[in-house]
């Protein structure tokens, strides 16, 4: 992060696209990823006006589960499991192996189209 301006003597930052990684978490990355999977779960579930125990039904996971994801903690859900609930929801799920365009790690993101 760097400092963008300084108002009434606080200075400001520009974070990143990742608020895991500006707070300093080891698995910034994987928390990103799983975090928009969740949000996107949260959307559709939304969107059809499912309860929370319909929606845990059709997901196949239990309902106090389900809300601890949708609420943000979902260290305890692999992003295979988000990927098989999305599926459950009706949608596809692509994931595209490409060689990265840096000489480093590669990083996942999640695109929802």
């Amino acid at each position: 992060m760097s400092k963008v301006a300084t108002i009434d003597g606080i200075g400001i930052e520009q974070g990143s696209d990742n608020p895991y990684a500006d707070l300093g978490y080891p698995e910034a990355d994987e928390m990103l990823v799983k975090a928009r999977l969740a949000h996107e779960i949260g959307e559709i579930v939304k969107r059809r006006h499912l309860t929370q125990q319909r929606a845990a039904e059709l997901l196949g996971m239990p309902q106090p589960k389900l809300s601890e994801m949708l609420r943000g903690k979902f260290r305890g859900i692999s992003q295979a499991k988000m990927i098989e609930c999305l599926n459950r929801l009706g949608r596809d799920v692509d994931i595209v192996v490409k060689k990265t365009k840096r000489r480093t790690v590669g990083h996942t993101h999640v695109v929802v189209a």
